[in-house]
């Protein structure tokens, strides 16, 4: 086995370019897909670092996009989307307003929007080119992204990507608009009372809400939006629009950098900012900035990337909130051979471990979704957020390659996982019996077959999304081995959504046999159950909107909770930051002991292991 600390390139790395520019853009047109790079974790092949362009048919006109991926950038990056102003050399204004250095420093990429042979239309003629762009930067198999976007527009491009931004505001994290003329009212008009419904558009359970129950309008999105010397007499619908958008306060404040700065209440019932509360702003600087300048772009990079988001398509499971910071986190990128395959992972040790646990910390393993990275899901769940409010040690895996050479998926996970907790006991000041392990989908799939095939190997789990159960043969199957159910308790805590996978459709108590009542049925069985122990039929509704509906099961002897299903009802299969909290306050009241013979001993503590002697046995 070995381990690195991957480290970033240096911000003068010439990305493979050569030293006096970009060069001229290769074309992706016709370019075989790029091999599988086995050298790299978690990283688009080698092959693709540079620069690109794309060309589209549009109407009978060819019109060109252009595509920057720095050398380092991983599969499922952050890209930030530039449309370019009128009458400028693509290569020459990415080079010289710094947008190539800064991707190569902050590891992402760039997808530019440029004019045709006339310049830019307005909006409208240019929706057809934006879509077609658009369509192919979002799903292609050059490379891969984050899945929600970073938009900036200079000049007369700028409306044409509003415009995108306007019709499609759940994919966009935030924006930023340059000596742009903004949008007509009427063309605002035509999407502001447009609501988002409980259709999951064929790929899940859509989701059916309750009689009276208010939809939310697009211009109820919190979008976060700078207007940088917009012209002020045709840009007053578009920030009307974004203000309202954003559910921000009447009278702005004074920023040196941004300029006048109109903040989300704070009262706000915005539903993307439910979890991280009113963060979103619209801000309007009215003096001219130099698109030759790279502090110019740093402001906007810095205003941009303050935020992130995550789940793209289904409104109320989407949710605005803050991006991390690794460096000021010191958040640790490493990588191990797993296998024989590179693979990354991230460890996130806060301040707050030392000051709560001293040198016995407890460990919180986070098992991303299918195609997810560990750093998509580092931003995507929010853990970190729970870390440093509790102290726990973080430590997120990354998948391997899939059925792509820009996709990632689960493999190894048990080898991984052996290595990963010896790495952990070794090099860091953490309490082995306090081991947890959670995740997404396929990774919480994972993590529930860890909870059936070894469940010694955790203190207790709470997972998202996908459950399991042993198959008619009594087992389980991880990385294509079959592994005999264990038969024994762990507490286990399960939060699935309304609108999720259909194995998961309904509930423990209606007439359809599923996934979700197998694996109920084995955990039930494991701790001497039945499904009538339930503390309330009903369940228990709490959250936002009364969103979550939890039942919890005791063990008979101790009243201590061992089982918990929690269902959210408006959300569809992503989960959301709300739910890391409570997964972590299942979690942290239990402890396990393994003694040399294998067996397991485990305790509950009513306050998380804080007051010592107040721990029971289970």
């Amino acid at each position: 086995m070995t381990e690195t600390l991957t480290v970033p390139p240096a911000a003068a790395h010439t990305s493979g370019r050569e030293a006096g520019g970009l060069g001229e853009a290769r074309p992706l047109d016709g370019r075989p897909f790029p091999a599988y790079d086995y050298t790299r974790a978690n990283k688009l092949p080698r092959e693709m670092s540079g620069y690109w362009t794309k060309s589209f048919d549009v109407g009978g006109q060819t019109r060109t996009a252009k595509v920057y991926i720095s050398p380092e950038t991983p599969i499922r990056s952050y890209y930030t989307v530039v449309a370019v102003p009128d009458g400028v050399d693509t290569a020459e204004f990415l080079q010289r307003s710094s947008w190539v250095d800064i991707g190569d420093r902050r590891e992402e990429g760039l997808f530019i929007l440029e004019p045709g042979e006339a310049g830019w239309g307005d909006h409208q003629a240019e929706a057809a080119y934006v879509e077609a762009a658009m369509a192919f930067y979002q799903s292609n198999r050059y490379f891969s992204i984050f899945g929600l976007h970073y938009l900036v527009g200079y000049g007369a491009g700028a409306p044409a990507l509003e415009a995108w931004a306007v019709a499609h505001p759940l994919r966009v994290i935030s924006q930023v608009y340059v000596d742009s003329p903004g949008l007509s009212a009427e063309y605002l008009n035509s999407y502001a009372a447009r609501k988002f419904d409980g259709d999951t558009e064929g790929t899940y359970t859509d989701v059916l809400f309750p009689e009276g129950f208010d939809l939310i309008r697009y211009d109820e999105t919190v979008l976060p939006t700078w207007f940088v010397h917009p012209e002020p007499r045709s840009v007053s619908a578009s920030l009307s629009y974004w203000k309202r958008a954003n559910d921000t306060v009447d009278v702005g404040s004074s920023d040196r950098t941004l300029g006048t700065v109109f903040r989300q209440r704070r009262r706000s019932g915005r539903w993307m900012t439910s979890y991280a509360g009113p963060i979103a702003q619209v801000a309007v600087q009215k003096r001219p900035i130099s698109s030759r300048n790279g502090l110019s772009t740093s402001q906007i990079v810095d205003f941009l990337t303050g935020y992130t988001r995550y789940e793209n398509f289904f409104a109320y499971g989407n949710q605005l909130f803050e991006r991390a910071d690794y460096a000021k986190l010191g958040v640790r990128v490493r990588t191990m051979t797993v296998e024989g395959f590179v693979r990354e992972y991230l460890v996130h040790v806060p301040r707050s471990a030392r000051r709560l646990w001293r040198d016995k910390a407890p460990v919180v393993f986070v098992w991303p979704g299918n195609s997810q990275t560990d750093k998509v899901f580092f931003d995507a769940a929010q853990w970190w957020k729970v870390a440093e409010r509790e102290g726990c040690v973080l430590v997120v895996i990354c998948e391997q390659y899939s059925n792509t050479s820009v996709s990632v998926s689960h493999r190894d996970s048990i080898a991984f996982f052996r290595q990963l907790r010896d790495v952990m006991v070794r090099e860091y000041p953490v309490d082995p019996t306090r081991f947890y392990s959670t995740g997404q989908s396929a990774g919480s799939q994972v993590t529930q077959n860890f909870a059936i095939a070894f469940p010694e190997y955790f203190a207790a789990v709470a997972s998202t999304s996908f459950t399991a159960a042993p198959n008619a043969a009594g087992a389980v199957s991880m990385d294509g081995v079959q592994y005999p159910a264990s038969g024994q308790m762990i507490p286990n805590y399960q939060i699935y959504g309304y609108g999720d996978l259909g194995f998961l459709a309904g509930g423990l108590w209606d007439d359809t046999q599923n996934s979700l009542d197998a694996w109920a049925r084995y955990h039930l069985g494991a701790n001497g159950l039945e499904l009538s122990d339930v503390d309330s039929l009903d369940g228990e509704r709490s959250g936002w909107h009364d969103r979550f509906q939890t039942w919890t099961w005791r063990d008979r002897d101790t009243a201590i909770p061992v089982l918990k299903l929690t269902k959210n009802v408006y959300r569809s299969h992503n989960t959301m930051p709300e739910e890391s909290p409570l997964m972590w306050d299942f979690l942290k009241h239990y402890r396990r002991v393994v003694d040399r013979h294998g067996n397991v001993t485990r305790y509950f503590s009513e306050s998380g292991f804080r007051r010592p002697r107040d721990s029971k046995r289970l």
